[in-house]
């Protein structure tokens, strides 16, 4: 697995970690879920360079990055986004967004369409229910409940993750990424995120109509759809019903269902069908 080496770039008042993965082509700028880092899209890394430059970054608040008091909303990740592309001195990047990196991915396409070359959306954008977010905010419950505990060791907090059924097989990959975000704190260890910041963050998304950005695209958009949502199929983040919303309402959209994947495994699982339809996707006129 190449390892990328790491930069500090400026967002909206804030520094901003990125990973960056070498390559010849178009960039493409990585937005990680909520309790998630940079760290998530090592696989899809290695398997999109070096045909193209890979760019990840740890949103404000987690992983690297720095880690104000409050700004855990929509407005200020879009912001961040576009100060970084500005401080790389990119004109337009590909946006590769995953659960709420691919809500994220949604509106800044739409409020910056011309930055926003094309749209790579996996198993997130969705227009849920109150219903369906409050499952799936159940279904994320044990990613979130890891915060803020205090483990008595490195070893014992990969250990506990180990244990997870939604996060398997476990990899090389999925290790560097749990390894990342570990602090050491009095007594221990714990993960670098400070769970009011993700409580800020989950509370600010149910405020925003994602569906209201689905006519403004006007980039290539690609859906990738996990069909076995976060543990069972009742908590999908992107249920037939959203996804068709998804298809009849932005203009140029394809979908790809990534067989046998859960949320997680849909971005951190090698997947050779997945690869080969997000390449296809990149290379369309």
């Amino acid at each position: 697995m190449t390892e990328p080496f790491m930069k500090k770039v400026k967002g909206d008042g804030v520094d901003i970690n990125l990973a960056v993965w070498e390559g010849t082509g178009n960039p493409i700028l990585c937005v990680h879920g909520i309790t998630a880092n940079c760290r998530c899209w090592d696989v899809l890394a290695e398997a999109l360079t070096p045909e193209y430059r890979v760019l990840a970054m740890d949103l404000r608040g987690r992983g690297q990055s720095d880690k104000p008091s409050a700004g855990y909303s929509l407005d200020y990740h879009l912001r961040d986004i576009n100060c970084l592309l500005d401080d790389l001195q990119l004109e337009q990047a590909i946006i590769m967004g995953h659960s709420l990196g691919a809500f994220l991915g949604v509106a800044f396409a739409a409020q910056h369409p011309q930055r926003t070359d094309r749209l790579i959306l996996l198993d997130g954008g969705g227009d849920l229910s109150t219903e369906q977010m409050n499952k799936v905010f159940e279904g994320i419950k044990p990613a979130l409940d890891r915060l803020g505990q205090i483990f008595p060791s490195a070893e014992a907090y990969l250990n506990k993750m180990k244990a997870a059924p939604y996060i398997h097989p476990w990899s090389p990959a999925i290790e560097t990424y749990y390894r990342y975000e570990i602090e050491e704190v009095d007594g221990g260890v714990r993960t670098n995120i400070d769970p009011a910041h993700i409580q800020e963050e989950a509370d600010n998304i149910r405020k925003v109509d994602c569906a209201s950005f689905y006519p403004q695209l006007r980039c290539k958009v690609l859906i990738l759809r996990a069909p076995k949502g976060l543990f069972s199929l009742e908590d999908l983040l992107l249920p037939e019903d959203v996804i068709h919303k998804m298809t009849d309402e932005i203009p140029d959209v394809r979908r790809f269902d990534v067989e046998g994947t859960n949320h997680y495994g849909i971005v951190m699982q090698p997947h050779e069908s997945r690869d080969k339809a997000i390449r296809d996707f990149l290379k369309e006129r």
